[in-house]
């Protein structure tokens, strides 16, 4: 089963700066084409997840009831574009609680790998922040880091871990995996290639 697992903040939607919290659904943004990413890997026959820390619930800023409806209607809103996202697995917990499940540690792709069977190894996990490439390093993911949300290009030699691969955007990202998985299938000769791969930021 090909897996992806996504952040949400600045990866799926407009990222609300740091300390702050999306605490309701006209506050939410989707970036530009995020729904149309998340609808070609559907089609394509990926399984998505979101995976996100949203510890404004266990701080008391906003509550599990405006969290349910921020992810029921942005499902929905996928949805109508033809995507698909088949699990949304959250941590509301403090830091000072010390959870499994808030990332960097890995509790919540463990549960989706439970839950669906996954092979952790063959997944792909797209965040914008250096936390979640440590989250997928440690589950052994393959790490996305996209620029549409909190991590700034500039800072990259201030990381203490390296992603895989960087883009712009989710988009980006998802034109490449897409790619990716046809030379996969119908392999494509070398010199041809250039013509065909979108780029990834090379650091």
């Amino acid at each position: 089963m090909k897996a992806i697992f996504l952040d949400r903040d600045g990866v799926i939607n407009k990222y609300p700066g740091d300390t702050k919290y999306v605490t309701c659904w006209k506050e939410f943004r989707f970036l530009p084409k995020a729904k149309e990413a998340v609808a070609k890997l559907h089609k394509n026959g990926f399984r998505i997840f979101i995976t996100s820390n949203q510890a404004g619930v266990g701080k008391g800023i906003f509550s599990q009831k405006a969290l349910d409806i921020i992810t029921k209607n942005m499902l929905k809103e996928i949805e109508k574009s033809d995507g698909k996202i088949d699990g949304v697995y959250y941590c509301t917990h403090r830091k000072d609680e010390k959870c499994s499940c808030r990332k960097p540690k890995t509790g919540l792709l463990e549960l989706a790998k439970k839950n669906y069977r996954l092979d952790l190894k063959q997944a792909i996990f797209i965040g914008d922040t250096i936390r979640d490439v440590r989250t997928a390093k440690t589950a052994g993911c393959k790490s996305f880091l996209v620029f549409s949300g909190k991590e700034k290009l500039a800072n990259h030699k201030n990381w203490e871990i390296q992603p895989d691969k960087v883009f712009r955007n989710l988009w980006e990202a998802a034109e490449f995996i897409l790619v990716q998985e046809s030379i996969k299938h119908f392999p494509i000769p070398l010199q041809k290639s250039p013509k065909v791969m979108p780029k990834a930021i090379f650091l």
